[in-house]
């Protein structure tokens, strides 16, 4: 990886303060813009060309657009709501997912600020270089970099998978005795890739706008039909006693299980921090970038728990909907009493996915280019190019499709160790957005990031909230990532194993 801060002198202590006073051997670099309009920091760059830059184009409304479209909490949990159950029942999967929207917004609070102090496309790895000490800042923000990349990438291929699944499920649905062959799910993978790619491809950069904040209407609007028209077809056998119903068919004991879907629930918001990477695109990083990762965080808590509330008070047969190959559309049945209704709302549930997986592209291929332009990535030279008719970073955008697609062949291997390296993806980006954290809070927090930032943890005299956030990311990211190394069940055989 090359090293990005080239104009600076070895024995040089990196601060914010010192980076803003730095200028740039060309002004046509990315991040030359003037930090006091709230652009992002200046970089300089160890090529003597200046590389590729992006045009801002994205307001913070339509940052909101992209990272809620990505998580998309209240379909991602539904898309997990069958091994919650199995974990408790009503009970662990509601209170479960309040707990799991906390935790990962004092994560994300911590990434507010860097964000604000350190407004960069590269993100996380970044913010890492920043604050690491000077002999391991080379290694340390490679590792994030790539850590980054690959947990926004299977996170990508969960979206995608989920969107097949749906659609096989649908047949399934209607099908008797049919199941599909792992080729089959995969050739289905496939193709949802290359129709998700139609719009990036063929919609200018400058419209990018516009389908996020669509993503982002449509998934509202579909949310509040959902709950419409399972609240009026269900109204007649509604159980909110499934709320606190306790059942635990895991095998783990109750304690264990209750933490299992904790770790679980975080699925549906660790996405949200991915619109750091959008920190050239976004006009007033500084402040954009915070404003939106929280304005998502509060529309994921405000749609997750109401769906999620519905969807228990609707439910006639637990062991119906945790035996099903789709959960949620067994629970849509027994809610709706109609296989057509049922379809329907799946149909628009799978739609939803799909939308999920082309916003998707929009984020990781700009964590690839910015790799990509700090020689972080093999064939850099021709990752970072930027098309001159759409202006987007393309062939980042085909080598992460690419990826995709090699990836997904894991599937017809073996569909358990495809599905282990699936449930990756929270915690490897929890632990991109935890690294920088843990350096800042061991160095203890002073002189690292500027005064004036406009998002700021340093309340008080004593800076006790920011110390608080950046030691609860570290220490919650132990405990969390030794739950997900857990088996989904016990007894555990070879083939359910983690």
């Amino acid at each position: 990886m090359s090293n990005p801060k080239a104009a600076l002198k070895p024995s040089e202590r990196i601060s914010l303060e010192k980076l803003e006073k730095l200028e740039l051997p060309s002004p046509s670099s990315p991040t030359s813009s003037n930090p006091e309009n709230g652009d992002a920091l200046p970089i300089p760059n160890a090529t003597s060309t200046a590389p590729p830059k992006l045009d801002r184009t994205i307001s913070w409304i339509g940052a909101v657009g992209l990272a809620f479209t990505i998580s998309n909490s209240w379909m991602s949990y539904a898309a997990t709501f069958g091994p919650s159950l199995v974990y408790g029942g009503g009970v662990t999967v509601l209170f479960a997912l309040i707990i799991a929207a906390a935790a990962q917004w004092v994560v994300l609070l911590g990434v507010c600020e860097l964000a604000s102090a350190i407004p960069s496309s590269g993100g996380c790895y970044h913010f890492t270089y920043f604050l690491a000490p000077e002999k391991t800042r080379n290694f340390a923000s490679f590792t994030v970099g790539m850590i980054n990349l690959l947990g926004f990438l299977i996170g990508g291929v969960s979206g995608m998978i989920y969107t097949t699944i749906s659609v096989f499920g649908i047949v399934m649905f209607w099908v008797d005795g049919f199941v599909p062959e792992q080729w089959q799910v995969y050739l289905g993978f496939v193709g949802v890739i290359l129709l998700s790619l139609i719009p990036i491809l063929t919609l200018p950069q400058r419209h990018t706008k516009y389908l996020t904040t669509t993503c982002l209407a449509l998934s509202l609007f579909c949310l509040v039909f959902f709950i419409v028209t399972l609240l009026a077809m269900g109204r007649d056998h509604y159980a909110p006693s499934n709320l606190l119903a306790h059942r635990n068919l895991s095998g783990w004991s109750n304690p264990t299980g209750w933490l299992l879907s904790i770790a679980l629930g975080e699925y549906s918001f660790s996405a949200t921090g991915t619109v750091v990477h959008l920190a050239e695109e976004v006009h007033r990083p500084r402040r954009g970038i915070p404003r939106a990762i929280n304005v998502t965080m509060a529309i994921c808590v405000a749609t997750a728990i109401p769906f999620t509330v519905v969807l228990l008070c609707g439910i006639r047969d637990l062991d119906a909907v945790q035996n099903a190959f789709l959960p949620i559309l067994e629970i849509f049945y027994q809610m709706t009493g109609s296989k057509a209704v049922a379809t329907l709302l799946q149909a628009c549930l799978a739609g939803l996915y799909f939308s999920t997986v082309s916003t998707q592209w929009v984020s990781v291929s700009r964590i690839a280019w910015t790799l990509a332009r700090d020689n972080a990535l093999p064939f850099s030279n021709h990752l970072t190019k930027i098309s001159r008719s759409r202006r987007i970073p393309l062939h980042a955008t085909l080598a992460c499709a690419t990826f995709c697609i090699l990836f997904g062949l894991i599937y017809i291997a073996s569909t358990t160790a495809f599905s282990s390296v699936v449930n990756m993806a929270t915690l490897l980006q929890n632990l991109s957005y935890t690294v920088p954290q843990g350096i800042l809070f061991v160095q203890r927090r002073r002189g690292h990031l500027a005064a004036g930032r406009e998002f700021s943890l340093d309340w008080g005299s004593r800076r006790l909230l920011g110390y608080a956030v950046n030691g609860f990311a570290v220490v919650w990211l132990v405990f969390s990532g030794v739950l997900f190394c857990f088996p989904n069940r016990v007894p555990t055989s070879k083939g359910s194993m983690n």
